[in-house]
């Protein structure tokens, strides 16, 4: 049986010890989850105004000194070095490593972005007794690299990449009313519906997380999503990038709604 997490720091901690490395849809209800992306000190004020540009998919929830791995503003006892479940390595725009931790990897130089996630509005959207199809099957979202492009700055160029949640028109009508109090988690979807419009081919294959069942009357409803770094690092192809493996996320202090 999966153990769930009441909050953040029961995560992180158990992420710090090495006794958690899953994806986090579901953990910490009630709790702010973040996507990470470390960047050294010379990108970082490009990367930083791609987010600016960009505030759909790369919503800024909290951006450290170079050097420092603690989110002092959401979560003051955290290391970001070690209290995600996975992380990713790329260097020049290819993945190199998958680590549970950052001892092997950290540098000084690394700047470090926390950008709000979607899990964060997924408990509003429970509540309203409206279905959130990968935890109902034990599974990571579904995301999908689009024809979207985003605005870029600096070397920062690429698609976004949307997380997509299969529900019916009057359910997604609902869901867009709940996510548009979450701004800094991606707010209300981006589009509902025929996802070639969008330059999505097959639903069964995303590009990051798992396949879900889309039912009979059920539509597909995409998020703008905080992996869109990820791809925009493949393409763009900075020397060296941190970031969290998809899915697995940090998870701040910071309550959900306030």
């Amino acid at each position: 049986m999966q153990k769930y997490f009441a909050n953040g720091k029961e995560l992180r901690t158990a992420c710090r010890h090495g006794d958690w490395s899953g994806p986090t849809p579901g953990q910490a209800n009630g709790y702010v989850q973040a996507n990470l992306v470390m960047i050294p000190r010379q990108l970082a004020f490009e990367f930083m105004l791609f987010c600016q540009r960009n505030p759909k998919p790369c919503p800024l929830i909290e951006v450290t000194e170079a050097g420092d791995p603690c989110p002092a503003n959401v979560a003051a006892d955290a290391d970001l070095r070690s209290d995600l479940p996975a992380y990713r390595i790329y260097q020049q725009g290819v993945l190199v490593a998958e680590p549970t931790n950052l001892k092997a990897y950290w540098r000084e130089d690394l700047v470090s972005f926390l950008i709000g996630c979607s899990f964060t509005f997924e408990n509003a959207l429970i509540q309203a007794q409206l279905p959130v199809r990968h935890l109902e099957q034990g599974s990571n979202v579904p995301m999908y690299k689009t024809n979207i492009p985003c605005r870029p700055a600096g070397p920062f160029r690429g698609p976004m990449v949307v997380s997509m949640r299969p529900m019916t028109p009057a359910q997604a009508l609902s869901a867009t009313v709940i996510c548009s109090r979450f701004p800094l988690s991606h707010g209300i979807p981006i589009h509902l519906g025929d996802p070639q419009v969008i330059g999505i081919n097959d639903l069964s294959r995303p590009d990051y997380g798992d396949p879900v069942e889309i039912r009979p009357n059920e539509i597909p409803v995409f998020w703008a999503c905080g992996v869109t770094p990820q791809a925009i690092v493949v393409d763009s192809r900075p020397e060296f990038v941190i970031t969290h493996k998809p899915g697995h996320m940090f998870i701040t202090d910071l309550h959900d709604q306030i």
